[in-house]
């Protein structure tokens, strides 16, 4: 019965200041608004970065030669390290929870011919298990290097998108021949597009691979460029990596304790600190969401307090009626959540409006995709119900504690 009286005096409040209304809902509206929005982008944002920044692969670590900085069993430092493949076979089998490792051949400047066409080109050699590593993922029709491909020393070559699309066009590359320094090779297989922010050698795109035996075998090459090596899980990589050292140090004799002995670089540290970047970067938005929906709800509070003024006379008659204090302050807090409440389904609803319509405009590769989560969602509702309490409860408790005498000479 009481909440029927809250809800046809909210009504006729509603009917009766038109504008008065419309801006207090527009002020928690915005905040709700801004709140959801800034979470969403921000989780996007995140998730684009993310992603671009894995596309070179996930929690790997790249490894190149170094110079030695410690003397070491009578040897002088500054003595230089190389990688033979015959060090990947054994850092495969002796360090333990090593998970996936490839070495990496590298010719900067091959020369790429398709009939006439003519084109420089960055030709890799490497084992199979290079390519989950790197994310780089077969098209459907085509696959990547195989352990028969390895054993056989076949001259077979993996494309890069752009670099097939420059060297083909739109046509299909799967089975044709591409000449590498005018030796042939077959086209096994074309890479799908992938965002990548971070290369250390130029992006995948425009790369192609070979077995790396076939490359050792066509171009003499005694020593790998580099070797790219990835825990079984990611827990472990430091681990892994001391038993890098342990084995390179035992069979090139220098201190497993010298880090210039071998570069490396762990994408598992950078990764970490830009998770801890962006969440708080998040948090950062979220915090200026939530204060625009605070001045929203110290709008909602003022003008409570504007309303307990004007219907000062009425508190007075309905305390003198036998209206308990207890019934006054649940009249202007229920309003005011009423309010609130209002605002915020608005603003939710335009920010899930907004962050729907986002994707038809094709800026993905700029700003992500927005998502509203279940958290975020969650989490705007317990600010704006807190909002609303604190914005309905003094006023509230102002109106509950007028003197009905008072009251009535107004």
């Amino acid at each position: 019965m009481a909440l029927g009286v809250f809800v046809s005096q909210f009504f006729r409040d509603l009917r009766s200041q038109k504008l008065r209304t419309f801006l207090t809902v527009f002020g928690i509206f915005w905040g709700t608004a801004s709140v959801i929005l800034l979470l969403a982008f921000g989780k996007g944002i995140h998730a684009h970065q993310q992603k671009a920044f894995r596309g070179m692969g996930e929690y790997i670590v790249i490894m190149w030669p170094g110079r030695t900085s410690i003397p070491y069993q009578g040897l002088g430092r500054n003595r230089a390290i190389r990688f033979r493949e015959a060090d990947v076979e054994v850092l495969k089998r002796d360090v333990p929870h090593m998970g996936s490792i490839s070495p990496e051949y590298v010719m900067w400047d091959a020369k790429g011919r398709v009939g006439k066409l003519e084109k420089l080109m960055r030709v890799q050699g490497c084992w199979p298990e290079f390519a989950p590593m790197r994310n780089i993922i077969p098209d459907a029709t085509s696959r990547f290097l195989n352990d028969e491909d390895m054993a056989l020393k076949r001259r077979v070559i993996f494309l890069g998108t752009d670099l097939k699309k420059e060297l083909f066009g739109d046509e299909d590359a799967i089975g044709r021949m591409v000449f590498v320094n005018g030796v042939p090779f077959k086209v096994i297989g074309v890479m799908v597009k992938k965002e990548q922010d971070s290369s250390y050698g130029g992006r995948d795109v425009n790369s192609a691979w070979i077995p790396s035996t076939t490359f050792k075998a066509m171009y003499g090459r005694e020593y790998v460029n580099d070797v790219v090596f990835k825990a079984d899980d990611i827990t472990r990589t430091e681990s892994v990596k001391k038993g890098v050292y342990q084995v390179l140090g035992a069979r090139y004799k220098f201190d497993p304790d010298d880090k210039e002995a071998l570069q490396l670089w762990d994408t598992t540290e950078q990764e970490k600190f830009f998770g801890t970047f962006f969440m708080a970067f998040r948090v950062f938005l979220g915090v200026i969401g939530a204060f625009t929906l605070i001045v929203g709800g110290i709008g909602v509070s003022n003008i409570m307090n504007v309303v307990v003024e004007e219907r000062t006379k009425e508190i007075g008659i309905k305390m003198a009626l036998g209206a308990k204090p207890r019934f006054i302050m649940s009249q202007f807090v229920i309003e005011t959540f009423m309010l609130t409440g209002i605002g915020g389904i608005l603003g939710f609803l335009f920010a899930w409006a907004v962050v729907s319509v986002v994707p038809s405009f094709k800026v993905e590769d700029y700003i992500g995709t927005p998502e509203i989560s279940r958290s975020v969602a969650i989490a705007a509702m317990m600010v704006l119900g807190i909002v609303g309490m604190l914005s309905g409860y003094f006023p509230a408790r102002r109106a509950s504690q007028c003197n009905p005498i008072e009251a009535l000479r107004l």
